[in-house]
C-alpha cells in the first residue's frame, strides 16, 4: 500500500487500507468499524462509498484504528477536511496543509503540480508562448503577454513548467512542448480549475478594448428548461472539442489565445419556488 502522502482522496486511502488489511487476514467492514470503535458494522463500508462523513472524533477514532500517528494522522485530518469541506475556500486551505505537510517530508503530493499549474493564469500562457520565441529571454517574452507581468514571473513559471515536465529546454532559452498532462482526482481537478475560471474571467474584461479583428464577444440572454440546458451543454463540449483539434492541427502558430465557453444562470428556478411557497 502506498504511504498515506501520495493520497489526496480520504476515501480511497481507507478503502486500500482495508484491502490490503483483507488480503492480508481474515478482515472485514465489521472489524474495521469496531476497531474504529463505531457501533454500526458496515459505517466504514458508508464512508468510503461517501455516503456518510467523518465527524471530528470519527477522524481520529478511524486514524487510531489505522494505527496513524504524527505527520500521518496530522496529514489523514487534513486530508478528511479537503474530502468534506463546504466551501472552496476550506478545501483549498487544507489542500495547502496538505502540500505543506508533505514538503516538510520530502514527498511529492499527487495533484500537488495540478495546484500550481492552475495557480496563476501566466502558467499555461507561458506554456503556449515560451516555444513561439526560440531564443527569447523572459522579459522578452513578458512584452508580449497583454496583462503585465514581469521578467522573474515568467522566469517562476519556466522553471515550474520544467521541473513539471510541462516544457522541455531544447536549447539556450528555447522551449518545446512536452506530451506530459497534469492529472488529478476529479475534486481536486475542480477546486484547481474554479480559480484558473475566475482568473480569466477577469481576464476577458480588459480584452473587450483590444480590435474587433482580435478578439470575439457575444452573448445572449434565454429562459432554459432543464433539458434544454443539458442539450446545449451538450453542443457547447462539442464544439469546445472541435476547437481543440483546430488548434492542435494548426502548424503556423502566430499568438497565444483563450476560449471562454460560459453559460451559467441569472436566476433562481421560477418552479422550484412557486413549489416552495405553494
Amino acid at each position: 500500500m502506498k504511504p498515506i502522502i501520495e493520497y489526496s482522496d480520504f476515501r480511497q486511502f481507507m478503502l486500500d487500507y482495508y484491502e490490503d488489511r483483507k488480503h492480508r487476514s481474515a478482515f472485514s467492514w465489521r472489524e474495521f468499524s469496531k476497531i474504529a470503535g463505531f457501533s454500526s458494522s458496515s459505517y466504514m463500508k458508508v464512508v468510503c462509498e461517501g455516503k456518510s462523513k467523518l465527524s471530528r472524533i470519527g477522524v481520529e477514532r478511524t486514524g487510531s484504528a489505522m494505527g496513524l500517528v504524527g505527520f500521518e494522522m496530522e496529514y489523514f485530518r487534513a486530508m478528511v477536511e479537503f474530502g468534506q469541506a463546504p466551501t472552496e475556500e476550506k478545501k483549498k486551505a487544507a489542500y495547502e496543509r496538505m502540500l505543506s505537510i508533505a514538503k516538510v517530508h520530502k514527498v511529492r503530493v499527487m495533484e500537488g503540480d495540478l495546484f500550481e499549474f492552475y495557480d496563476s493564469w501566466q502558467n499555461p500562457v507561458v506554456r503556449e508562448l515560451a516555444p513561439l520565441m526560440p531564443g527569447a529571454t523572459p522579459g522578452e517574452i513578458a512584452k508580449q503577454c497583454y496583462p503585465d507581468i514581469s521578467a522573474a514571473e515568467v522566469q517562476q513559471s519556466l522553471n515550474f513548467l520544467t521541473k513539471a515536465g510541462l516544457l522541455k529546454k531544447s536549447g539556450n532559452n528555447a522551449f518545446v512542448l512536452a506530451e506530459t498532462s497534469i492529472k488529478g482526482t476529479p475534486d481536486a481537478t475542480r477546486l484547481a480549475l474554479r480559480g484558473m475560471h475566475r482568473m480569466m474571467s477577469k481576464l476577458a474584461t480588459p480584452a473587450i478594448d483590444l480590435p474587433v479583428n482580435e478578439r470575439n464577444f457575444s452573448g445572449v440572454t434565454m429562459g432554459l428548461s432543464r433539458e434544454s440546458y443539458n442539450k446545449i451543454e451538450t453542443v457547447l463540449d462539442e464544439c469546445r472539442q472541435k476547437i481543440i483539434s483546430i488548434a492542435a492541427e494548426d502548424k503556423n502558430i502566430e499568438q497565444v489565445y483563450r476560449l471562454n465557453l460560459q453559460l451559467f444562470p441569472l436566476t433562481k428556478n421560477v418552479k422550484e419556488c412557486e413549489n416552495e411557497n405553494a
